[in-house]
């Protein structure tokens, strides 16, 4: 079982914590991150957009001249797509991007996120995250401690103050364990997680 060092916001070590072999511990597939991944931004995609074909813009009944004796090139239309605000080639349309992924494939992937962050030596486990008051300058101090410029923090439950103090800080992102994913975690250089969050991850995903 992996272990790792629990340090309170100043930086100092408290204790040390046994991690689920399960979760932090699990081989890395890098297929399966890949495919998981590739899936979650393919799900952002709206897919909204739209261009006019030749068949759909205004105009262009007629030719515009005759075939033959005006020294100029022959044209059928002025929809097609040589002509300024003529048709577009092969225009996009409006599509579902959405790439389905199997629930095992899904945990696989979160318990290679995971265990490849205690791998890489880029997990840091905090025994509490509080600060006094939802200052930007409050959460620096906490992330300077540890020379932190990119993370994801991940919190037990939502904690509005942590999440003030954070938004204002480029690099940084909160979560809670129910909205953890994978593309997040792989995202930050650094993950960062109270012990309370560490077990409860353990619970949902052992």
């Amino acid at each position: 079982m992996p272990k790792v060092t629990v340090y309170n916001i100043e930086g100092a070590k408290v204790d040390e914590i046994m991690l689920d072999d399960n979760v932090f511990g699990a081989e890395v597939n890098k297929n399966v991150l890949y495919e998981v991944v590739r899936a979650q931004l393919a799900n952002k995609r709206q897919g909204t957009q739209s261009a006019l074909t030749r068949a759909e813009v205004s105009g262009g009944g007629k030719k515009p001249w005759r075939q033959k004796g005006t020294g100029r090139a022959r044209q059928g239309s002025i929809r097609s797509p040589q002509w300024r605000h003529g048709g577009v080639v092969f225009a996009p349309k409006p599509r579902d991007y959405h790439i389905d992924v199997n629930k095992k494939v899904k945990r696989i992937a979160m318990k290679s996120a995971l265990s490849s962050k205690v791998q890489d030596d880029e997990i840091i486990v905090l025994d509490n995250l509080e600060i006094a008051a939802a200052k930007t300058k409050e959460m620096a101090r906490i992330l300077k401690n540890f020379d932190i410029k990119k993370a994801l923090i991940v919190l037990t439950d939502k904690n509005e103050t942590v999440e003030r103090a954070s938004s204002n800080i480029a690099g940084i992102k909160t979560t809670l364990v129910g909205t953890l994913n994978v593309y997040d975690i792989l995202k930050y250089d650094k993950f960062i997680i109270t012990s309370d969050a560490c077990k409860k991850v353990e619970e949902v995903f052992a």
